[in-house]
């Protein structure tokens, strides 16, 4: 039972929100809302997958948020500019995957600790993105067709829903079928006894670093097309959310340690929450209030279990 609890009291707290919303919130359970919870909530997954694969490694990413931001302005200012938009896609994912392997490098080859780098990172990336818009939206007429990646629908349900949902089952499969993800996953617990195995840890914190950086170009593309605009620290409000997310899926499935199902749960119970509580007609600070008594009750949840605490460094 004792075992139960650790592993899925997290989920079943999760649930009886839910539970609360439904019976208490006015139109919380319409269909129209709750579609709109899974649409708004797949920017933050797909962020926090990211952000999941660096910590796997005991790695840090603080700066996924602003290149994220980056990646944005980017991929709406080479539109604004007339540039064909899966020409635009392209270069958004490559900078993000590219600030990812940066971070990367600094981490294994110039040896700076993470949360180091990454600061720095996300300060080089917020001063390009003000550079490139010089302040300002890219606010234009969007080509239809590259609006559909965010606004489509499929049988009657959002497209992100469908997106989110690959993320989450490819992150979810690397993780846990492929050998690259055991690898990670060795890294990340054991990083010596890995590395005697013959395991290449640093190549392995790279790859979560640079899909880190990844997984923030792609949410960029669908911000980008869901908005209609690129405006520089458009990602900013999802950096918190996102590592709430991450640490509150610490605490359910695999306790004390990062993994995707936990993520995902994480960000479903995070949007949930806010929704609600907008619904009920909440002040708009409770949610942040909200968001850093679970960061601080995660953490000291995961830390009571985890053998070795990844994001202490």
């Amino acid at each position: 039972m004792k075992l139960f609890i650790a592993k899925y009291g997290t989920a079943l707290a999760g649930l009886a929100v839910l539970i609360f919303f439904v019976l208490f919130a006015r139109n919380f359970a319409s269909q129209a809302n709750l579609l709109n919870v899974l649409k708004q909530m797949s920017f933050l997954t797909i962020l926090a997958l990211g952000f999941t694969f660096a910590l796997i490694t005991s790695e840090l990413d603080l700066s996924f948020a602003s290149l994220c931001s980056l990646a944005a302005v980017v991929t709406g200012g080479l539109i604004y500019g007339g540039t064909y938009w899966p020409l635009a896609i392209l270069a958004g994912l490559a900078v993000g995957t590219a600030g990812g392997y940066l971070n990367g490098l600094l981490v294994t080859v110039a040896k700076v600790p993470s949360l180091i780098a990454t600061l720095g990172s996300a300060s080089v990336a917020n001063g390009f993105a003000f550079m490139i818009t010089g302040g300002v939206a890219f606010v234009g007429s969007w080509d239809p067709a590259f609006l559909a990646l965010a606004r489509g629908r499929v049988h009657g349900f959002p497209v992100l829903i469908f997106f989110m949902a690959a993320a989450v089952l490819v992150a979810w499969f690397m993780t846990k079928r492929l050998k690259l993800g055991v690898h990670m996953l060795a890294t990340g617990e054991a990083q010596d006894a890995a590395r005697r195995a013959g395991v290449q840890t640093q190549r392995m914190k790279r790859i979560g670093l640079t899909l880190s950086g990844f997984a923030a170009g792609l949410t960029a593309v669908l911000l980008v097309a869901n908005l209609s605009s690129a405006a520089p620290q458009m990602a900013g409000d999802f950096l918190l959310n996102a590592i709430a997310a991450v640490l509150l899926g610490m605490t359910m499935f695999e306790p004390g340690r990062p993994n995707m199902a936990g993520t995902f749960v994480g960000a479903l119970i995070i949007s949930v929450l806010g929704n609600g509580l907008v619904l009920l007609g909440a002040p708009y600070y409770l949610q942040d209030i909200m968001l850093g008594l679970i960061v601080i009750g995660s953490v000291s949840v995961s830390a009571s279990v985890l053998k070795k605490a990844a994001f202490s460094v």
